[in-house]
Parts: C-alpha cells; sequence; structure tokens
C-alpha cells in the first residue's frame, strides 16, 4: 500500500498566449512522493485543469532514468490509449480515468527496489497549452533481525590500545540499515584512543544492504560487570522503526588486588578430629595459576587452592594464602582456624571408692576444655546429681553402684567425654528375702536363689537339713553384692538354708520345701461284650479310685475332677453313637420287629432284637434299653 507524504504542490507550467484577446492555461497538481514495501503495488495519483475545458487533452507518462532521461510509459488522447513496450514497467502498470474528471492515476503492481525512480504526468491542451507535474516513487524493504557476538577469548585491561570486543550485523533492508552500540544504556560514540565503531556496507545481489558493525574498546576491569548491545534502526513508509539485540558480557581479564582465605566446612566452631577444607581464591580474572597455602611459622606450605585437614588443636593458627600476578607480584590474604577439645574426662577420687554404712562420699569429675562444659551423673542411666561434683550421703547398699559422670560442650553439638566411678558401701550381709519360701514341689529338682547384698563380698554357703552342704553352686557377683544359685534334689521334706558372711557380719535364708506326690489315677473303665447268634449285650461299669495318704493342693484336686468328669461325658457320647446306630438299621429293617417281647434263651427269632444293660455302682436295678427307646425291665425279658 503507498503512503502519500507532504502536500499537493502546484507543479504545473503555466503556458499563456493572447488569441483574439484571449489568455490559456493547463496546472497539474501531484504529491510529493509515495512510498510502498517492495513487493507492494503502488499508485501515483495526478491531478490536472485547463482553461479550455478537459475534453481532447492529452495525457502522457514519464519516469526519469538513472541518468536523469526522461523514458514514456504511456500515451493517451482522444482516440488512444498506448502503453509503451520494452520498459521496466512493460505488463507492471496500467493507467485509470481519461481525463474526463481531471485525475489519472498510474498503477505500479510488485513494485521492485529498481522502481525507486521519478514518475512525471505531462498534460498538453487542446492548444498550446502544457504542464507537467512529478511524484517520487521511495521503495523499502525491512531487514532481518539483527545479530551480535561477542569475543570468546578473554581481553586484558592491560592492552595499550582499543581491541575488537563485538560484531553487530543486519542484513537485507533497504534503505541502508543504522547501527548504534550501547554499553549498559549509554550510545557508544567514536573516542580517540577508547572507543572506535567501525561499519561495513554490502550490497547484496538482490539489491538490499546488509551493515556490520565492530566495536573497538580499551577495557577496564569495570567493564567486566557491564552489558553491550547493539540498536538498529531502519526506514519503513511513513517513519522509522527500531530493533535491539540480546546483551552480552566481554570476558575482561585483569590481575589480583586481593586474596581472601576462609573455611570452607565446617561451619560454625571447630572441633578435634573435624575434617576442615580451607579455600583461597584471589579476585583476579582468570584466578591466578600459582597458589599456595600454609599455617604461619611451619616452613612447610601446600600449592594448592583447597587445603583438606583432619585438626587437632595443635593445628590451631593464622593460615596465609598467597596468590602471584602475571609479573609475579604477590598477594596475601590471612584466616584464623581455632580448633577447639575437650580432654578426658578425670573422677577423683579414681575407678572406686569404700563407705561404709550411714556414712557420706564426695567425688569429682573434671575435663579440661577450651569451651564452657556441663556435667551430670548418672547411675544405671537415670541422672542422679549436676555439676563437677557428687555427694552420696548416708550410704546404703541401694546407693552402691557403678556412677558414670558426662561432660559436655554445649555450644558445639557431639563434644562430649565420660568417666565412671564405683561405689562400694561396706557392710554385713544382707540376704534380700524372696516373695516364698515355704514351698510344695512336684518335681525331683528345685532351682532356688539367694541375692545377697554386703562388702567386702560376702562368701555364700548352701547346706541342706540332712546337713549336707552343696557344691554345685553357681554365684555372680553384683553392684554391691553377690547373687548365688543351687538346684535341690527332692525325695522327700527337706530345708535348705542359704549363709552369707564377710568379716563384718553373716546372714542366713532357710528354704522349706515339701515333698508331694501326686497319687490320683485316671478313671477306670470296665468293657463287657457277650455274643450270642442274635443278641449283643454290652456291659459298661464306671468308676473312681479315691486318692490315698497324701491331700494335693487344691489345683491338683480340681485337675482330678475335671478328669473324671471328661470321661463320664465320652461314655455317655458313646452310649448315644450306639442308641443312633441300632436306630438307623432297625428303621431299614436289618433287625427285628417293633412289637412283641423277644425270649433271650431262643437261639432264633423271626426279628433279631438288641437290648442294652446298663448297671452302676450305685443301684442294683437292671435297666433295658430297647431300640425304639422305651426302657424294660429284667422280668420283661
Amino acid at each position: 500500500m503507498a503512503v502519500r507524504r507532504g502536500s499537493y504542490l502546484f507543479l504545473g507550467l503555466f503556458v499563456t498566449f493572447s488569441t483574439w484577446g484571449v489568455w490559456a492555461y493547463v496546472e497539474v497538481n501531484m504529491e510529493d512522493r509515495v512510498e510502498v514495501f517492495k513487493g507492494d503495488m503502488a499508485q501515483i495519483t495526478c491531478f490536472f485543469n485547463s482553461s479550455e475545458g478537459l475534453g481532447g487533452t492529452i495525457i502522457q507518462w514519464f519516469y526519469v532514468t538513472r541518468g536523469t532521461e526522461k523514458q514514456r510509459i504511456y500515451y493517451q488522447d482522444s482516440g488512444v490509449n498506448l502503453l509503451e513496450q520494452g520498459t521496466p514497467f512493460t505488463g507492471r502498470i496500467s493507467v485509470n480515468g481519461t481525463g474526463a474528471t481531471g485525475v489519472v492515476v498510474l498503477t505500479i503492481n510488485n513494485v521492485q527496489l529498481t522502481d525507486e525512480l521519478e514518475f512525471i504526468c505531462l498534460i498538453r491542451g487542446l492548444t498550446e497549452g502544457v504542464a507537467e507535474g512529478r511524484t517520487k516513487l521511495k521503495v523499502f524493504q525491512t531487514p532481518e533481525l539483527p545479530a551480535i557476538e561477542g569475543v570468546q577469548t578473554g581481553i586484558s585491561v592491560n592492552k595499550d590500545s582499543p581491541v575488537q570486543v563485538g560484531i553487530c550485523e543486519v542484513k537485507n533492508g533497504f534503505p541502508k540499515p543504522n547501527i548504534t552500540w550501547y554499553r549498559n544504556e549509554t550510545p557508544l560514540q567514536d573516542i580517540p584512543g577508547e572507543v572506535d565503531v567501525v561499519p561495513t556496507v554490502t550490497v547484496e545481489s538482490s539489491g538490499l544492504f546488509s551493515v556490520k558493525s565492530k566495536l573497538n574498546l580499551k577495557v577496564v576491569k569495570e567493564d567486566k560487570d557491564d552489558k553491550f548491545y547493539c540498536e538498529v534502526t531502519y526506514f519503513v513508509p511513513g517513519g522509522t522503526r527500531m530493533t535491539e539485540t540480546e546483551r552480552i558480557s566481554i570476558p575482561v581479564y585483569y590481575p589480583p588486588t586481593a586474596v581472601k582465605v576462609w573455611v570452607e566446612s565446617p561451619k560454625g566452631k571447630i572441633k578435634e578430629g573435624d575434617s576442615v577444607e580451607l579455600h583461597c581464591q584471589d579476585n583476579g580474572n582468570p584466578p591466578s595459576a600459582i597458589i599456595s597455602i600454609k599455617r604461619l611459622g611451619d616452613d612447610d606450605s601446600f600449592d594448592t587452592n583447597i587445603l583438606k585437614l583432619n585438626v587437632t588443636r595443635r593445628d590451631s593458627g593464622v593460615y596465609q594464602c598467597t596468590a602471584y600476578d602475571a609479573e609475579f607480584e604477590p598477594y596475601h590474604g590471612n584466616t584464623t582456624v581455632f580448633v577447639n577439645y575437650l580432654d578426658d574426662a578425670v573422677v577423683k577420687p579414681q575407678e572406686s571408692v569404700i563407705v561404709d554404712q550411714g556414712k557420706d562420699v564426695t567425688v569429682t569429675c573434671n575435663a579440661l576444655s577450651s569451651l564452657q562444659t556441663q556435667t551430670v551423673w548418672l547411675k544405671d542411666g537415670v541422672e542422679v546429681s549436676k555439676g563437677h561434683t557428687l555427694t552420696v550421703e548416708d550410704a546404703s547398699f541401694d546407693k552402691a553402684g557403678t556412677y558414670v559422670c558426662v561432660v559436655t560442650a554445649p555450644e558445639i553439638e557431639g563434644m562430649e567425654t565420660s568417666g565412671s566411678l564405683h561405689v562400694n558401701v561396706k557392710g554385713s550381709p544382707e540376704i534380700l528375702k524372696p516373695k516364698e519360701t515355704e514351698m510344695e514341689s512336684y518335681e525331683t529338682t528345685v532351682d532356688l536363689s539367694c541375692d545377697v547384698r554386703g562388702f567386702p563380698t560376702p562368701e555364700v554357703i548352701w547346706s541342706t537339713s540332712d546337713a549336707q552342704v552343696l557344691d554345685e553352686v553357681m554365684q555372680m557377683v553384683i553392684d554391691g553384692g553377690i547373687q548365688s544359685r543351687v538346684s535341690v534334689q527332692v525325695t522327700s521334706d527337706i530345708t535348705a538354708t542359704c549363709s552369707a558372711s564377710n568379716e563384718l557380719g553373716k546372714d542366713s535364708l532357710t528354704f522349706n520345701i515339701k515333698s508331694t506326690v501326686n497319687t490320683t489315677p485316671a478313671p477306670v473303665t470296665t468293657t463287657t461284650i457277650i455274643t450270642t447268634p442274635t443278641i449283643t449285650t454290652t456291659t459298661v461299669a464306671s468308676g473312681t479310685v479315691k486318692a490315698q495318704t497324701a491331700i494335693p493342693q487344691e489345683k491338683d484336686r480340681k485337675e482330678g475332677s475335671g478328669v473324671i468328669i471328661a470321661v463320664i461325658i465320652i461314655c455317655i457320647l458313646l452310649l448315644a453313637i450306639l442308641g443312633s446306630v441300632l436306630y438307623f438299621l432297625y428303621k431299614k429293617g436289618k433287625i427285628c420287629g417293633r412289637s412283641g417281647k423277644q425270649d433271650l434263651t431262643k437261639e432264633k427269632s423271626s426279628k433279631d432284637n438288641i437290648v442294652v444293660e446298663m448297671k452302676s455302682d450305685n443301684t442294683e436295678e437292671a435297666v433295658l434299653l430297647g431300640v425304639n427307646g422305651e426302657k424294660q425291665l429284667p422280668s420283661d425279658q
């Protein structure tokens, strides 16, 4: 689409002459310029007027060649419309309007870069009057997006003159695009010895322009943090537009001015046994390749920027890192490393202490440390006191045992040590009374235990009522005393005695063991079976034999009664099952009929009959149970 700029200009040529006192004139008005994108359609309008009227005028279109010659492309009069052949516009132009309205439009299709020319509209009147107007056609092409590329190698601040730091390029624009370099938000202009911008313009075979711009810069250390980019401005119909490249940084090489050394790990306070990692780095770019770490006062140094140490308190001190620039000028940095420590706990008195019953004893626990410490005392895993001093008051056997002091440095997690002390309470033996000393045994062997407290450790002797001293004794020394176990053979009632003694006294404990024999037998069952050709009689007798001599404990009596009841229930169940079988056979007709009493002395009968006789110890009456479940007296047989 064409864009028309400027006001209509009065470009007409006034031609006047006098014929019989009449003046004639022709005037033409056209736009100064028409702007259009390459490939679009352009329309150039010609407005004209004549004092002799519009009919019969001659209209001609010309373009001005590069050599400023006029070349006609169109001719029109009252009888002819002619498009010139063999011109650059052949086949691409058309003219609208006959001149009757005073307006004629030249249309150019598929505008090319070479069409950027000046076009002339020439109007000739009926007489000698003639005038022309001119319009310039401007063609535009939007360029491709610009690209920027910075140098990949480092640029030293020690360079004496500007060096290339980047290139910007924009391709295929028309008219020629413009490139401006920026550092951060500030445009860069040529400054002798500091900034040098070198543009290069290339005309492509298509006639489009490609522009490349090189930025040469004398870099300083501060440029390491700067962002560089290019701004491209280009023309379009009716104005200009702008686009920018991405931001880039340039690698600036500069020597160090300071060195930093620090403890990378662990964070916080350091303790003995930690793995410490020291890091060293200078502020130059690139970092110095020659660097070393050493502890001041030591002769040895380590040629590395990372030093790892498993530290003790002897590793405390000032560590110095040294870096060298390209001219081997040294730069130093220091840091102080302090290794905290906590010595082993020292308990006084050491190992063990003896205290009389009822007396007091005081012990201390200390550990040398570079930090503030806290101490707690434990007995059997339970805290009993706090502080470096422990006082055991009114000593008793319950207070005898091992006491552990735990010393910690709260400022560092996991920093602790411990020590222990065994307190022996001096006293005569004291046997702990068990719940039961009177017992009954159904076994042949009984295990007895005797727990004795006292110090010095008592001697324990086991003996029995038959004056026998038991030798097979298992003994174990425990806190504040001794534990003794023995197995006693029980064949009859027996008494076993645990006797404990030391230099301060003695104590004893007697166990009374009653031997109990279980004489309750299982229930007795007698079964008699008589078989005849037609009759089977089953007699079941059940009885219980009472226990003799010794009377069992209540539990054993309950167990014996339970066995008797179970046997009776089993017998009843067996009788019920037998009766069910007989009834089933009777229903199937396999045994004698339902009516009539049968003589038990007959060898045969028309039908078989089965009678069950039940007897018990409590009655002499015999009861016969028929297959129909009715009771029968013996006289009915």
